[in-house]
């Protein structure tokens, strides 16, 4: 059967997505009609396989999705992006042969959501090191102590996967990949005051000994770089539906600069700047760059869906899609504020929140240092000693 985006997101959908986006970013709340409305149509279980509720879908048609409701709203997109990781991943493991998060996909399908606690403040090792303590317990689960930051659906969430690191097992030190639910010994601060992607309120997150049972340990692996199966799922579906939202915003940019073309009328000449010659190669030179970043995301997410072996390239091929992604859309909001003219850098404009939602790509992993890192090393090897 033909994948049809309306089917998920019918555009009466994503038109009261986008009329209450502008009230979200001004009042700074989160967006609890959008992730309901989402919830009933079945979004959150998209990734889930047919089989256990879910629509059963690829990170191919996923990552389509989250461009369209990216050009609706881009911090319910983001928002509801670290959700789909956790959905992605167990994904991406099931079809390798490993059923551990089995509930993640169970829980999506029965209303549960996932939020995504792995980012800590200063910490550039992100997926191979933790400054979160995992100490483990008799009954073989894991009790967490330390501090998240970035955690998105923080008013929602109902369980948290995270990582934390186990120093005193005997096989220590071992990083603890697993999930907790919100109870007293998890103290979410109200501390989301931000530039853009203000909708996504992910906020800091403090566990005092959040416990995981057993059952929600999912993986335990050595520090540092590892070919681990749930490295690489996290890292993949975390890439490519973030590289998705970041496209998502370029497609509206763009969007909103051929609308402003036709609007706008030139008072020397009279005619529609759509007739200009400088607005038109800035139009296209928008489009030339959009243009090449859905065909990349799709050739990815196939990938990844049909278990292709790009062996080391792949870290790197992750890498930069996010980073072309982010860097492009950056460079096509910023090109649509110029064909909308002064009328853009108003506070009520779309485009002016476009313009600030965009920059919170620069700060996701990978950053633009971890992805040059990552190519330089995929294409010249590693540093000396």
């Amino acid at each position: 059967m033909r994948f049809d985006p309306a089917a998920y997101l019918p555009d009466a959908l994503l038109d009261r997505i986008r009329e209450r986006a502008a009230g979200h970013d001004r009042d700074n709340t989160f967006p609890e009609a959008d992730l309901a409305e989402l919830a009933d149509a079945g979004y959150l279980a998209i990734l889930v396989p047919a089989e256990l509720g879910g629509a059963g879908l690829g990170l191919a048609e996923a990552s389509v999705l989250q461009q369209k409701l990216a050009t609706a709203s881009p911090a319910t997109a983001l928002a509801v992006n670290m959700h789909l990781v956790w959905t992605g991943v167990a994904k991406v493991l099931a079809d390798r042969g490993i059923d551990a998060l089995r509930f993640v996909q169970e829980g999506a399908a029965a209303g549960e959501v996932f939020a995504f606690g792995i980012s800590e403040a200063g910490n550039d090792l992100v997926l191979f090191g933790s400054d979160t303590d995992a100490a483990p317990l008799p009954d073989s689960g894991y009790a967490f102590t330390g501090t998240k930051i970035f955690t998105s659906l923080a008013p929602v969430w109902t369980q948290l996967g995270l990582h934390g690191l186990d120093t005193t097992s005997p096989d220590a030190p071992k990083l603890v990949y697993a999930f907790v639910p919100r109870t007293d010994a998890v103290v979410t601060r109200d501390d989301w005051d931000t530039l853009g992607m203000r909708g996504t309120q992910s906020r800091t997150t403090e566990l005092h000994g959040a416990v995981a049972p057993a059952g929600r340990v999912v993986r335990r692996v050595d520090p540092g770089p590892n070919p681990d199966p749930i490295v690489f799922g996290i890292f993949s579906v975390f890439e490519l539906l973030l590289a998705s939202v970041y496209t998502g915003i370029a497609r509206r940019a763009l969007d909103l600069a051929v609308q402003a073309a036709h609007a706008r009328r030139s008072k020397k000449s009279g005619a529609a700047y759509s007739q200009d010659p400088d607005i038109r190669w800035r139009v296209a030179d928008m489009a030339l760059a959009y243009d090449a970043l859905p065909p990349q995301l799709a050739a990815l997410c196939r990938d990844v869906d049909g278990r292709a072996d790009h062996g080391a390239r792949w870290f790197s091929l992750l890498a930069g899609v996010k980073h072309r992604a982010v860097t492009t859309a950056k460079a096509v909001v910023d090109d649509a504020m110029l064909v909308a003219g002064g009328s853009s850098y108003f506070a009520r404009a779309e485009l002016s929140r476009l313009y600030r939602d965009v920059l919170a790509g620069l700060f996701h992993p990978s950053d633009p240092e971890s992805a040059h890192s990552t190519v330089a090393t995929a294409w010249l090897g590693p540093l000396d000693a």
